[in-house]
């Protein structure tokens, strides 16, 4: 199959990968673009999982006020000062202060809640499905449903990113991960509100 070079470099634009990365993409989903952006992404969130492991001390704390009520700080680290300076993780750290004023996560993620937090819970909605009235052998899947949903209402990585809901904001730093080629951490986050 004959690649063309418009179709490498639109590949490229869209998802700001090197031209040898789009042109296997491209290869391996014969062509077809929106096939191989989803292969690039898969392949990104793969890159991910093997740096989540590497230290990353470098990166910068952005802030960011909304009309004069809401302020938050965010931490956001990476490998290298050479990543931290790039407008895409600027962004990036950008887009997560604005994401923390906008929906007011509690926690950063699961390990973080506070386990009497989450025994409260836990406790309420055991209460809800034992009252509904449904079999025994769907409560736990009920259970778990139900607390899944909580954890995105509460912790951060696991919330639906505010501008694309299609993804958490785990999944969109794993993105970014795999773009950057470094390892991307959301250290932590403080928010405060006017009169809260």
């Amino acid at each position: 199959m004959t690649l063309s070079i418009e179709d490498i470099k639109k590949l490229r634009d869209m998802t700001g990968a090197g031209m040898m990365d789009a042109k296997n993409a491209l290869e391996e989903a014969k062509g077809d673009l929106d096939k191989a952006v989803e292969i690039m992404r898969l392949k990104g969130i793969a890159k991910a999982d093997k740096k989540a492991d590497r230290t990353a001390s470098a990166g910068l704390v952005e802030a960011y006020v909304h009309g004069d009520k809401i302020g938050v700080l965010v931490e956001v680290n990476c490998e290298t000062d050479f990543v931290a300076r790039t407008d895409e993780f600027k962004s990036f750290a950008r887009d997560i202060a604005m994401h923390v004023a906008a929906t007011n996560p509690l926690y950063l993620d699961k390990d973080s809640v506070d386990q009497d937090a989450l025994a409260k819970e836990k406790s309420t909605v055991e209460k809800e499905v034992a009252a509904s009235g449904k079999p025994k052998e769907f409560e736990d899947k009920m259970i778990e449903g139900k607390l899944s949903k909580w954890y995105e209402q509460v912790c951060l990585l696991n919330q639906p990113f505010i501008k694309d809901d299609s993804k958490t904001i785990e999944q969109l730093t794993k993105e970014l991960i795999g773009k950057l080629g470094e390892n991307i951490v959301i250290k932590r986050f403080s928010r405060i509100e006017l009169g809260a």
